[in-house]
């Protein structure tokens, strides 16, 4: 850790922050806003990925290239996969 330069209490304040967002995922679950509930849910889900993946992970202050391509592309592919799911849910016939 120290060839990072981040203290012990950062990586705690990141530990919090994904807790909090943790409760306002279950407790958003409980709250019915309708076809904007999968929407909150994954933006707070992406929201704790990139949080892990960007501080616990170390890609941050990653200094190679090929770290930040292959964020760059796994991040690109997840919006493609999020938005064909979105899509594929917004055009459903609901009865």
């Amino acid at each position: 850790m120290s060839e990072h330069g981040t203290s012990i209490g950062f990586y705690v304040m990141i530990f919090l922050i994904l807790l909090v967002l943790t409760g306002v995922t279950v407790s958003a679950a409980f709250i019915n806003l309708g076809p904007l509930n999968p929407i909150l849910a994954l933006g707070i889900a992406t929201t704790k990925a990139l949080l892990v993946v960007l501080f616990f992970m170390h890609v941050k202050g990653a200094s190679e290239k090929l770290v930040k391509l292959v964020v760059l592309s796994a991040v690109f592919f997840l919006l493609i996969l999020l938005g064909l799911t979105l899509s594929d849910y917004a055009t459903r016939l609901w009865s």
